[in-house]
Order: C-alpha cells, then sequence, then structure tokens
C-alpha cells in the first residue's frame, strides 16, 4: 500500500496543530485533572473546526472526508498532548441523535467498556461528562453520569486525565446494536493508536532537540554514536508505528470493512488492520517515551519537563478499547485463518 499525504490532509494537519497550541498549551493542559480545569471554551473552539466529526456526513455535522483524514487529525491531537475525552467524542458523533450536539461540542460525552461482574470500573472524564455510553458485546447504552456512584480519583495517573472511580454500572437507554458497538471498539482502538502514534513522534522530536544542545565532553550529546542509535531506533518504531496507523485507517474505510459479521477478535481484514497498528503505536509511543526521558538524562525526570505527560497519557492509551496483549492475540487468530 502506497500511502502519501495530499496538499488536503496537510492543511487539515497543519489547522489542527495551529488550534491545539493556541486553546491548550502545555501549561493550561497541566491543570486538566483539577476541578475546574475543563475548559469548555476550548473544547468548544477544537469540536466547532469538526475535528470529532471529519469522518461524518455532512447531514450529521459532520466535514464527510476519509476516515483516514480523521486518524491523521488525531496523530496530531496527540504530538499536541490535547486533553479531554476526544476518542469518546469521534465515536458519540457517530449516532443519529447525539451527533450533532457531541460534534459541535455542546455535549461532552464519555464512554466506557462494561467490565466484568465485579471488575473494577475507572471512568475517564466522567466529572464533566454530560452523557455516559456504555459499550460491550451486546449494544450501546446510554446513562445520566448523575445516575453512577462515582468517587473520584485524587491522584490519577495522568495528572491531565481526571478518573472516577464507579461502583455498579446500572442499565442504560439503549441506541446501539451488537453491530455499532463492535464498529465503536474498532473505530476507539483505531483513533487511540492514532493518539499513541501522535505521542511517539513527539517525544522522539523532543529528544533530538534536546540531544542538538545538551552538551557533554565539549560537544552536543547528539554527536555520541550511542544517543544517535537510540534516536534512530525511535525513529524506525515510530515510522512503523504511522505507517501502519495510516494504512488501518485506509482499510477500516473501504466498502464494508465495518460489516464485522464473524464473531471474535480475530474476524476480517479491518480487525486485523487495526489489532496489529495497536500492536506497533503502543510499544512506539511507550519505548519512545522512555527512551526520550532517558536521553534527556536528569532532566527528564521533572515536573517541569513535558515527557511524563506524553508517557503517562500513552500508558492510559495502551489500554484504551483493547490492550496490547489482546491485539495481539487477535492478529493471531486472523492469521490462523488466512487460507
Amino acid at each position: 500500500m502506497h500511502f502519501d499525504l495530499d496538499e488536503d490532509q496537510r492543511a487539515l494537519q497543519d489547522t489542527v496543530r495551529r488550534l491545539a497550541e493556541e486553546v491548550f498549551p502545555v501549561e493550561r493542559t497541566r491543570g486538566w485533572a483539577e476541578p475546574g480545569g475543563f475548559d469548555r471554551a476550548a473544547w468548544s473552539a477544537l469540536a466547532e473546526l469538526g475535528t470529532f466529526a471529519v469522518y461524518q456526513p455532512e447531514e450529521r455535522g459532520g466535514l464527510a472526508l476519509p476516515l483516514v483524514n480523521a486518524v491523521l487529525a488525531y496523530q496530531t491531537l496527540g504530538a499536541c498532548l490535547v486533553p479531554g475525552p476526544l476518542v469518546a467524542a469521534a465515536l458519540a458523533a457517530d449516532l443519529d441523535g447525539d451527533s450533532g450536539a457531541v460534534g459541535g461540542g455542546e455535549v461532552v460525552p464519555a464512554v466506557v467498556v462494561r467490565p466484568e461482574p465485579g471488575a473494577p470500573l475507572l471512568v475517564e472524564h466522567l466529572r464533566d461528562a454530560d452523557v455516559v455510553y456504555v459499550l460491550d458485546a451486546h449494544g450501546i447504552e446510554r446513562l445520566d453520569p448523575a445516575a453512577l456512584s462515582a468517587t473520584p480519583v485524587t491522584q490519577p495517573l495522568d495528572p491531565t486525565t481526571p478518573l472516577s472511580l464507579v461502583t455498579g454500572l446500572p442499565r442504560g437507554e439503549e441506541v446501539g446494536d451488537a453491530a455499532q458497538a463492535a464498529r465503536w471498539s474498532l473505530l476507539g482502538s483505531l483513533l487511540s493508536s492514532a493518539l499513541l502514534v501522535g505521542h511517539a513522534l513527539r517525544v522522539l522530536d523532543l529528544a533530538t532537540v534536546y540531544a542538538q544542545q545538551r552538551e557533554q565532553f565539549g560537544r552536543p550529546i547528539g554527536t555520541f554514536q550511542a544517543v544517535k542509535h537510540m534516536l534512530a531506533d525511535c525513529f524506525a518504531r515510530g515510522e512503523v508505528a504511522r505507517a501502519a496507523v495510516d494504512a488501518a485507517g485506509v482499510i477500516v474505510d473501504e466498502p464494508g470493512a465495518l460489516d464485522i459479521t464473524e464473531p471474535g477478535p480475530g474476524g476480517g481484514s479491518a480487525v486485523r488492520a487495526v489489532a496489529a497498528a495497536r500492536v506497533l503505536a503502543a510499544e512506539a509511543a511507550l519505548v519512545n517515551c522512555r527512551t526520550a526521558i532517558q536521553v534527556h538524562g536528569g532532566m527528564g525526570f521533572t515536573w517541569e519537563v513535558d515527557l511524563h505527560l506524553h508517557l503517562k497519557r500513552a500508558l492510559l492509551l495502551e489500554t484504551s478499547y483493547t490492550t496490547s496483549d489482546a491485539a495481539a492475540e487477535a492478529v493471531a487468530q486472523s492469521l490462523q485463518r488466512v487460507p
């Protein structure tokens, strides 16, 4: 598959990047997990750009662009460390009755996968959500956040992502069937992987700039072979992951790709492509973040340097809508069925 960005796709990424840097500077992003930290004006600005409805048809208020364009936009959001329920907003914009309000930023959604009985449930951005969607193998249900018994997590792993511990999850209004739920799982994993790729590429840029500026023994540390190899490996991981995620976006956009008729985690070429993209994107983001911290030395461990924010966000995204282990198993199962 040959995939080069065209002029419109580059313009889309540039537009998203400029807006993200304007309304979501990192110093503002750092406070999102604090009470009252959610900036609805900034969120609305991002929504009004059409970020959450890139691939939605015009009758839903979308831009009617190929799905891969949404993948490219979400890579940029990840690189810019944009906070908020980004993937949830894109999924909720997929519903006929809710697409306009969610896609336009008036309604802030949260999406959660129903856990196994007795398993703990952590919900991202529940505190600021206007509606909660619960996803399981049988369909999608809508809940009022006030109906949930939730306790805010005082020190979440990612300081830019507020978490709430929910005790018990009641049944809600059914708004999607099993096919729609499978679609959400696939798209949620794909867009989460796109965010992971953005983090992988951004931390490489930060580490490269630092290696060019930081001097040791009278020369920039980037001139030392060991550091060069570390950064080269980061580049290779990031580019392979980006290619896999871009390819998955193209495959999922093919006619009938989302008509998942075979049950199980390994059914269909689209499922295989998205699962493979998750494995590569998660590895690229996590390993690149840790490598970038190592390149920065003692500075990399400080609160003031943004690298820890990218790492903590990547750790959350690695388990978003699937996990690397589950995705790898899905790839293995699908390959067993290839004639």
